[in-house]
């Protein structure tokens, strides 16, 4: 296996390779629940620096650490009351400085999360917004008059439910908010907004991070005129951006997002990125009908975000070759010169694991299949450990998604609950403290320490299997063909720079056997299976997968 030492200093090498982004895998952490460090039950940016070591082990390229900015929590961060402060629970700006300068030493980027198309309603800006409807910062909130009849001034629905419209008894008109109550839209028809979020930006690259992954990019801006949005068709209705019991589904959202405005405001947001070589931004694109569309416009030309991340694979939807192959394939014709930042498991969603059913041969299954897709590649934490989603009692929830839609939509808890370090340790080593989410039991006998010293643990494959892409640079850079796909399996190839390597999956219980496209391939040696071709076929075990190279 391809292990860092986390001890010897990795090279930076934004400057050689300014794309360093493409392809890379990027490593989320959700710091509330990753190490405590000072013993209050929550992770903070110490806990961080403390655990980056093992992060590198893996042989990821960069880390992207959701909210820590200063917040009153009521979206666990995703609520900023101030864009340009660590909130007291994760520490100081002096622990994130000494955070970055570790994640450099072990040749680690940093991303962090940029939530700007709605701040917290205690930010000092829609404090002052909200007194008066002719201040110095009136417009910089989305405001609009009642109806004559007192009702909102349209039909546009909230991702938390209900309507997206709050009464404010103060300016005495409705705010916009595409989430919580608590969380009023920016008004980024403003320029003045656009500037103070494009300086915002910059007071972060000049922290030092790498980049940004920007949190509901497609939410920006809204339709000036306010328009209603009309009904969806039932026959289009999805649940790759609300769970299937939020009648936000039911809507197209036509004028509430995804509004051509938002083109000219990334060309501004990149510009600023430019500034600083080697800086990339990842885009989160919530959008269940126009998803392919709006991330090849964001991606495009090279004057916008560098990539975006979307849904395909973090909904319910069950993973097969066909699927899998219609993804690609919808992606290969859409995104033209654009770039995908791919993921199976986030903050947002249940673990894949559970959400797929899988068993241990699945777990590698998954990890083989997203770590060879075109494109950048995001892991949650724990998943490098197999972990599944925890069951979070009622009682115990923080999330108010969940607490909103229970029990047919028990939230966003049972994927955020605590990083299990060791078997033995209280907390499993994650905090001498309550932790502020309960620690799955069953995680328990999957701690980095159980794992970490086995050579066919999940972890040593998830090592393995990251070695192996770093090997073949036909993965992070390479294009992509498809060549067959059944419900049970998927053979494709990347081919870079004159190599190419072939790739077949059986997503089956049993064995498959499948026909490899012409040429004359043998395994990879690299590789962490060791199935081996018959000739023009290959056959593969349950969940199992070939890689092969093409010889001449």
């Amino acid at each position: 296996m391809n292990l860092l030492d986390p001890q010897i200093p990795q090279p930076d090498n934004s400057a050689s390779d300014p794309d360093w982004w493409r392809g890379a895998v990027i490593y989320q952490i959700y710091p509330r629940s990753y190490q405590d460090s000072n013993g209050d039950g929550v992770g903070d940016l110490a806990g961080i620096i403390h655990r980056l070591p093992h992060i590198a082990s893996l042989g990821v390229d960069a880390i992207w650490i959701s909210p820590f900015m200063k917040s009153p929590m009521l979206d666990f961060g995703y609520d900023v009351s101030d864009y340009r402060d660590v909130d007291p629970m994760f520490g100081t700006l002096g622990d994130f400085d000494a955070l970055i300068e570790r994640a450099h030493e072990l040749g680690l980027k940093v991303l962090i999360d940029l939530v700007i198309s709605h701040s917290s309603e205690d930010h000092p800006w829609f404090k002052e917004s909200r007194a008066s409807a002719d201040n110095a910062r009136s417009d910089w909130y989305v405001w609009a008059d009642a109806k004559p009849d007192g009702s909102p001034p349209n039909n546009w629905l909230s991702i938390f439910g209900g309507s997206a419209w709050e009464w404010d008894g103060e300016r005495m008109q409705y705010y916009l908010h595409n989430f919580l109550t608590s969380q009023p839209d920016l008004n980024l028809h403003n320029p003045d907004v656009q500037d103070e979020l494009l300086d915002i930006t910059r007071f972060w690259l000049e922290r030092g991070v790498d980049g940004f992954r920007l949190d509901t990019i497609n939410f920006y801006f809204h339709d000036k005129e306010l328009r209603d949005n009309p009904a969806l068709d039932p026959s289009e209705r999805n649940d790759k951006t609300a769970p299937a019991v939020n009648p936000y589904n039911w809507q197209n959202h036509l004028y509430s997002k995804n509004q051509p405005e938002n083109l000219e405001f990334l060309k501004r947001f990149r510009a600023v990125l430019d500034a600083y070589p080697g800086s990339t931004a990842v885009g989160e694109v919530g959008e269940a009908q126009r998803g392919m569309e709006i991330q090849a416009a964001y991606t495009s030309d090279g004057d916008k975000v560098h990539m975006t991340y979307g849904f395909d694979f973090l909904a319910n939807q069950p993973l097969s070759g066909d699927h899998v192959a219609q993804v690609l394939n919808d992606y290969e014709e859409g995104i033209g010169d654009g770039w995908a930042c791919w993921a199976f498991s986030n903050h947002d969603v249940v673990r894949h694991p559970s959400r797929w059913h899988m068993d241990e041969a699945g777990l590698r299954l998954a990890a083989s299949l997203l770590l060879t897709l075109r494109g950048s590649v995001c892991l949650y934490q724990g998943e490098e450990l197999g972990l599944t989603e925890a069951y979070v009692a009622f009682e115990d929830l923080q999330d108010p998604y969940g607490i909103r839609f229970w029990p047919k939509f028990k939230g966003r808890d049972g994927c955020r609950t605590p990083m299990v370090w060791s078997r033995d340790n209280h907390n499993g080593g994650f905090s001498e403290a309550k932790p502020w989410l309960p620690v799955a039991m069953e995680h328990v006998n999957r701690a980095v320490s159980v794992q970490d010293d086995d050579a066919g643990s999940t972890l040593a494959f998830y090592r393995a299997m990251i070695a192996f892409r770093a090997q073949h640079p036909a993965f992070a850079k390479g294009t992509l063909t498809v060549h067959s796909a059944t419900p049970e399996t998927l053979v494709m190839s990347r081919s870079h720079d004159g190599e190419t390597l072939v790739c077949a999956f059986n997503f089956a219980g049993a064995e498959a056997t499948v026909d490899l496209p012409d040429g004359d391939w043998t395994r990879a040696a690299d590789a962490p299976y060791d199935t081996t071709e018959q000739g023009k076929t290959v056959t593969l075990a349950p969940h199992a997968a070939y890689f092969g190279v093409k010889n001449g």
